[in-house]
């Protein structure tokens, strides 16, 4: 479930007209987390009482992109939970994701077009690290396809290599992507993505640099800020809840989102 170096994948080379400054996570927080991991999917265990109160959804379809080096196992626990609050869960069905291979490209907007048709109008898309890359880049090539993409640690705005520990992993399997004219433009040289979207980050992530994961506020879209691990974006309690409460907004609305009474401890200040 890491996250890509910047110059190697859909939209994060560096810009001029946008430069995201960062460095790496500390050592600390990339060392510890597995532990750190362990201790969100406890919560998620403690807390699934709470989360039974979370706002329930309309019954539209939902996609789960997982992240590099990852395949549908890794997402079982956050499809469960939005299977029970009422959506339409798909996996993405594409084996382990490692990184823009042809399959994965012609896969995923396959997938896209066949649940959208399927299901009769637009869907959402949760994607973790660089499957948020990915769902970013559905959204752009589907506007009336994709309903909103919500990202979970997604470094979608990296402007330097360095911002994330798993370079070498993305590295080791280069040659298997799609030839480097077929990368769409930088994330930073586009206008802003065409639908709703939510970016959850966390400043204690330890595989990328959480500068990298947020962007400017505005009109439909914004980033959140938790506190979870990078490998446990997917069973963190405040980022189900986020997710599910993004996901619960009517279609064509939009409002930024507001931490419910008695939880607003629980969300640092966005950055």
């Amino acid at each position: 479930m890491s996250a890509v170096p910047s110059d190697e994948v859909f939209g994060t080379a560096p810009s001029p007209l946008h430069l995201v400054r960062g460095s790496a996570p500390g050592l600390f927080w990339y060392l510890t987390e597995p532990t750190r991991c362990a201790l969100d999917v406890g919560e998620f265990v403690a807390t699934r009482s709470m989360l039974r109160g979370a706002p329930s959804g309309d019954g539209h379809p939902v996609l789960v992109f997982p992240g590099l080096g990852a395949a549908d196992p890794s997402t079982v626990m956050l499809r469960r939970f939005l299977t029970g609050l009422g959506y339409r869960v798909h996996r993405w069905c594409l084996g382990t994701n490692i990184g823009p291979t042809r399959r994965a490209v012609d896969g995923m907007h396959a997938l896209v077009k066949k649940v959208s048709d399927d299901f009769g109008g637009p869907v959402s898309i949760v994607g973790w690290s660089l499957g948020g890359i990915f769902a970013r880049e559905m959204a752009r090539d589907h506007p009336r396809r994709v309903r909103q993409v919500i990202t979970l640690g997604s470094p979608y705005n990296m402007s330097d290599p360095v911002q994330s520990r798993a370079m070498p992993a993305f590295a080791l399997f280069s040659r298997l992507h799609i030839p480097r004219e077929e990368f769409p433009p930088p994330e930073s040289s586009r206008p802003p993505i065409p639908v709703p979207a939510t970016s959850i980050y966390s400043k204690t992530d330890g595989i990328v640099s959480w500068e990298s994961c947020v962007e400017e506020p505005g009109p439909r879209r914004e980033s959140v800020q938790v506190s979870s691990s990078h490998l446990g974006y997917g069973f963190n309690a405040t980022v189900l809840w986020v997710v599910a409460d993004r996901l619960a907004q009517p279609e064509g609305t939009w409002a930024p989102f507001a931490a419910p009474p008695g939880m607003a401890r629980l969300y640092p200040r966005a950055a």
